[in-house]
């Protein structure tokens, strides 16, 4: 293994940043990572899966495994004149960095690579460091996380910890850790009439009264009154579409997205099937159809508070004097993928800037940050040898 050369955060946050790969184009993010990690001795594994570039690296092959999880790629910038900065030109200003993906994650990848770094620099751990690092997060995250991990999972790759490193902070850096997330199951509801003059609908077949009914009835239904350390699941209603533009014309077709974000009193295929069997119920009588298509994009799950939560929870606190919320608030992350391979946690900067005009993170908490991570990989690997 090449002896370690030290990796400055900030500067490998810049160089990411500067890469304007917003899903599902790469423009070389994956390439920067690479390079920062096979400086370092890891072996690095290029995962193409479509038009995704992914990436596994692996330095040791000994146990335990401890992996970090991130994602290169970033939301569109919007208006890019309402920037402070150009959105992928990472300027400093008055000690914050600005750029797409400063929060949501690039600065999160450089931070554990400036932690092994420095880790490496006093001793090989006893075990093995990881990174799964994928451009496929914000985007529908079919080609990315998911097919690696089960990829990785078919091979028999053994990871024993993950940490992803999402924006989970809320106001200050280190006061919350993610442990689990709710699932995500969204619906297309179509509802297929006949069209008709309003004056004649003895001749036409509605769809509108059918599908307002059946979203009352879905709406209506009180899911749970919440889960462990989960709020209650909830249905959202998040269009209705008719495209009629006359008001003497009864539509053909009327439909309507809807999404539920469930906890693990539910899993995604029994709710899948409720909303299937909803809309037959919604069609008896109706001379038109009803079609419900459920799409699971993530199941719920929950790392249980232990061993592995406290050391990380120990970590965060003992480098940033702020003892860290366990969560399970926010959306879905690419967690809901890699609980299947082993405990997994999330702690990252700050998020309020993420996806927003002028994403922004402070050089300090950047560096902060890679401090927390530096404390976990040592915690992490005195403990196995303990």
């Amino acid at each position: 293994m090449p002896s370690a050369t030290a990796v400055d955060p900030v500067a490998l946050t810049q160089a990411l940043i500067a890469c304007a790969s917003v899903t599902p184009a790469d423009e070389g993010a994956m390439d920067v990572v690479l390079r920062a990690l096979e400086g370092l001795g890891f072996t690095c594994r290029r995962m193409r899966v479509g038009d995704i570039e992914n990436l596994y690296a692996r330095l040791g092959t000994a146990s335990p495994n401890l992996c970090f999880a991130g994602h290169t790629d970033v939301v569109p910038v919007g208006d890019a004149a309402s920037w402070s900065h150009g959105p992928f030109e990472a300027v400093i200003e008055d000690g914050v960095l600005f750029g797409r993906g400063a929060a949501d994650m690039k600065s999160a990848i450089a931070a554990f690579i400036a932690a092994t770094a420095r880790v490496l620099a006093r001793d090989k751990p006893a075990g093995s460091i990881s990174l799964l690092i994928t451009g496929d997060e914000e985007g529908v995250a079919e080609q990315g996380t998911k097919a690696v991990v089960a990829a990785l999972a078919a091979e028999g790759e053994v990871i024993d910890h993950c940490i992803v490193g999402e924006p989970t902070s809320s106001a200050v850096l280190g006061d919350m850790i993610k442990i689990g997330r709710r699932g995500s199951i969204g619906a297309q509801v179509t509802v297929e009439g006949r069209q008709g003059h309003v004056a004649y609908p003895d001749r036409a077949a509605n769809p509108v009264p059918v599908l307002l009914a059946l979203l009352a009835r879905l709406q209506a239904r009180a899911l749970d009154d919440g889960f462990e350390a989960f709020q209650p699941s909830n249905l959202e209603i998040t269009t209705i579409d008719v495209g009629n533009r006359a008001g003497n014309v009864i539509p053909a077709t009327a439909t309507a997205r809807l999404n539920i974000r469930f906890n693990p009193a539910h899993t995604g295929e029994a709710l899948a099937a409720w909303l299937i069997e909803e809309g037959r119920l919604a069609g008896e009588g109706f001379s038109g159809s009803v079609t419900v298509t459920p799409r699971i994009s993530g199941e719920a799950f929950l790392t249980a508070p232990g061993p592995f939560t406290r050391l990380v929870a120990g970590a965060v606190e003992a480098v940033s004097g702020v003892k860290p919320a366990l969560s399970t608030s926010g959306g879905t992350s690419d967690a809901r993928f890699i609980r299947t391979l082993c405990p997994v946690v999330e702690f990252g900067l700050v998020g309020a800037t993420m996806h927003a005009v002028d994403e922004r993170a402070p050089v300090g908490e950047i560096g902060a940050l890679s401090a927390i991570y530096e404390r976990v990989i040592d915690d992490y690997f005195a403990a196995a040898a303990s």
